[in-house]
């Protein structure tokens, strides 16, 4: 049953549409908060937004397009009237293998969504909300932003900064904005299909102490958390792992 936690609220929830995002989406929106959701194709984001019901709205849009984050935020704002939470939660993952042996445009590319695209998204939050009326930034690490990886060394890299960045600009935007991020580690969305489908995802599990791997919902939990001001109001600059224990287990998943 919802306690309404988040009743009055507006939130804005980048790539909304499904996985991480989704489940995000569906715990505010079940608490009371009415959220925008965005991400690039329209069909997903209206689609999304009539299964999660009336106090889910949609403004397609690309993250890492200056423009579409002027055009998502003013509409979030003309339309619901305020801007409370902002969820950076879009990513991108466009190589697997050594980051030596990277190429610069896909570099650039993951440089660009993963990092680049939610500094400019808090910034205009900032500038257009948050800055007067206060609010929350929650951004969407991953677990391998600590430590290293044989193939997700990229990714991985741009999610280490992201956690760094969140403390950065927690410091700096206290005390009207708490700025803190999630720390998931595998979670059965399509965007990570490619790491539990089939038998790898049981043998991921195992590794976990907790014997399962995460599902959306676990990571709308935490994220509900964050946004809460009465649950976490004292807290800011801080990195949630959601792992199931991996970082802890006697075998590590990696």
């Amino acid at each position: 049953m919802s306690s309404g936690r988040l009743q009055g609220k507006v939130a804005l929830v980048t790539g909304g549409s499904r996985g991480i995002g989704k489940g995000i989406a569906k715990a505010f929106a079940d608490e009371g908060a009415q959220v925008m959701i965005t991400s690039r194709k329209a069909e997903s984001c209206e689609e999304t937004a009539k299964e999660l019901g009336d106090a889910v709205h949609w403004e397609a849009g690309h993250i890492g397009k200056d423009e579409d984050a002027e055009r998502v935020i003013g509409a979030t704002l003309d339309r619901l009237g305020r801007l409370d939470i902002l969820v950076n939660n879009a990513a991108t993952n466009p190589y697997a293998g050594p980051t030596i042996d990277v190429d610069r445009a896909r570099w650039d590319k993951t440089l660009e969504i993963n990092l680049t695209a939610p500094l400019f998204w808090t910034q205009l939050a900032w500038r257009r909300a948050m800055k007067d009326s206060g609010g929350s930034v929650i951004n969407i690490s991953s677990v391998g932003g600590l430590a290293t990886n044989p193939i997700l060394g990229v990714y991985d890299v741009t999610k280490a900064a992201l956690i760094h960045l969140t403390k950065q600009l927690a410091a700096e935007l206290g005390p009207q904005v708490r700025v803190n991020a999630l720390a998931p580690g595998l979670v059965r969305t399509d965007f990570a299909r490619v790491l539990w489908e089939g038998d790898r995802g049981g043998e991921v599990a195992q590794a976990y102490p907790l014997k399962r791997l995460g599902e959306p919902q676990d990571i709308g939990a935490a994220a509900l958390y964050f946004a809460d001001d009465a649950a976490s109001g004292w807290v800011t600059g801080q990195t949630l792992v959601l792992d199931g224990g991996g970082l802890i287990g006697f075998n590590r998943a990696g």
